[in-house]
């Protein structure tokens, strides 16, 4: 290994080190500290992956620093610094102590970096498991709340078979294609079935990593049960990596025409039950939980598409659905106090009372809705476009048809928000932490949604 393999794969290393550092010396460190160096690292590993040049040379093996991952680790990273901050306070007020939180979001962001840079399928799916692992901590991390630990449990044994489901999948490309490796896992005529057979098990799996229906039942009782930076960090990375898995098998193989029924049955059954279920919820993240099963729904839509707009669309939506979950969860989180405000009512008169959180919220709701200038309008046009472009006009009326039909159920928080009055005690004043992680949200998602060149210019160059 060369000092310049080293540089490449910098992003990987400075999150294993903070990771680690975290939880050596967490017991002789304040906790604005840890928080403080996980946020640091994340940022550094962000900047540094930002501006390296993507190589397909390995740096060691199975490690390549792509194109995909110059964009995909920064994105995570800002996921994983934003959790940081929105935590500190919160796990403050909640009496979630000790470096094992920063240190567990750490270890899955390093788990995170890895996956886009993985070149073979060992290595890409212990990369995803490693992520799940971290975030089975992390749901269960609220000791104080016995739903926290229901939730992780579910989580966990539900997990687990998805896992088997996955590796399975892994098992049979590998039988029919004879190499791990991904730019060699290609279908040959005498092995199509096998192929296809471990298409249709990754797909089981991957269905549970990304909530679709039917593979989405766990995802209100983890969302409702984790505590809410987690569960921002949760519905964010997450299930961008289980996109961004999908997507490098399919950007890598050669047309699958059996693949279209059932990624089209996933899409539109997300799409549909997803909204319809959000309908009629009264607890709020139960609420965006289901709300997550429709918007998995409408980036499976895009890569049924199977072409390059699709995919741009993905990692558009991607990028623009973490800035939106971040700050949705992230405002639900700072405007906790001792309990978490559950309920759709519990939110009457916030946009007055905490007009910054309140303001927060209503964007993030906003751009959830698909509404312009948020930034929610530009990527459900091009998951629509790439859909339309792809042949799939069906499907992308339904799914168009199903987001309006949600815009009903997030406006319903903003009037909350703003139309109604409540007799409750006013939240705590925002923590510098909270504000800078809220704002930092709320500027992605304006500035997207006014000003997308870049982003697309950034899409453009990894699909080159």
């Amino acid at each position: 290994m060369t000092l310049q393999d080293l540089y490449t794969i910098m992003p990987i290393l400075i999150t294993a080190g903070a990771a680690l550092f975290v939880l050596l010396c967490g017991p002789v460190l304040l906790s604005a500290s840890l928080t403080a160096i996980g946020v640091t690292a994340s940022a550094a590993a962000g900047v540094w992956a930002a501006l390296s040049i993507p190589t397909s040379t390995q740096a060691v093996a199975g490690l390549a620093f792509t194109p995909l991952a110059r964009f995909l680790i920064p994105l995570f990273c800002f996921a994983a610094a934003l959790t940081l901050l929105l935590s500190h306070s919160y796990n403050e007020r909640r009496g979630i102590k000790g470096e094992e939180f920063p240190a567990t979001v750490l270890f899955a962001l390093f788990a995170l970096c890895v996956l886009p840079c993985a070149t073979n399928m060992l290595i890409l799916f212990l990369a995803l498991e490693s992520v799940s692992f971290a975030f089975y901590i992390l749901v269960s991390m609220d000791l104080n709340r016995a739903e926290s630990g229901e939730a992780g449990l579910k989580y966990l044994l539900l997990g687990a078979v998805a896992a088997a489901f996955t590796a399975f999948g892994f098992a049979l490309l590998f039988t029919g294609s004879g190499t791990l490796q991904l730019s060699g896992a290609l279908a040959r005529p005498d092995n199509r079935a096998i192929i296809s057979a471990g298409w249709g098990v990754i797909l089981v799996g991957i269905a549970f990593k990304l909530s679709l229906v039917p593979g989405h039942l766990w995802t209100p009782d983890v969302y409702q049960g984790a505590p809410a930076p987690v569960s921002a960090f949760l519905s964010t990375s997450s299930k961008v990596a289980a996109a961004a898995l999908l997507l490098m098998l399919l950007a890598l193989s050669p047309p699958m025409p059996e693949l279209r029924v059932p990624l089209a049955a996933l899409s539109v059954l997300s799409m549909v039950l997803g909204n319809l279920a959000a309908l009629m919820q009264q607890n709020i993240k139960r609420m965006l939980a289901y709300s997550s099963v429709a918007h998995m729904g409408y980036l499976t839509l895009a890569l049924l598409s199977g072409s390059r707009d699709g995919y741009a669309a993905v990692l558009l939506y991607g990028a623009i659905y973490t800035a939106m979950n971040l700050a949705a969860f992230g405002a639900i989180a700072s405007l906790s106090v001792d309990q978490e405000r559950e309920l759709l009512t519990d939110y009457a008169g916030l946009g007055f009372a905490a007009p910054l959180r309140g303001g927060v919220l209503a964007l993030a709701m906003i751009s959830l809705a698909g509404i312009p200038p948020a930034a929610g309008f530009i990527g459900k046009f091009f998951i629509f476009y790439s859909a339309i472009k792809g042949g799939a006009i069906s499907l992308a009326i339904i799914g168009i048809l199903s987001a309006a039909a949600s815009a009903y159920f997030y406006l319903r928080v903003v009037a909350q928000l703003y139309m109604h009055r409540s007799e409750a005690p006013a939240p705590q004043p925002v923590s510098l932490a909270e504000g800078l992680a809220l704002c930092c949200a709320s500027v992605v998602i304006l500035v997207i949604g006014v000003y997308p060149g870049p982003l697309l210019d950034a899409i453009e160059a990894v699909l080159h």
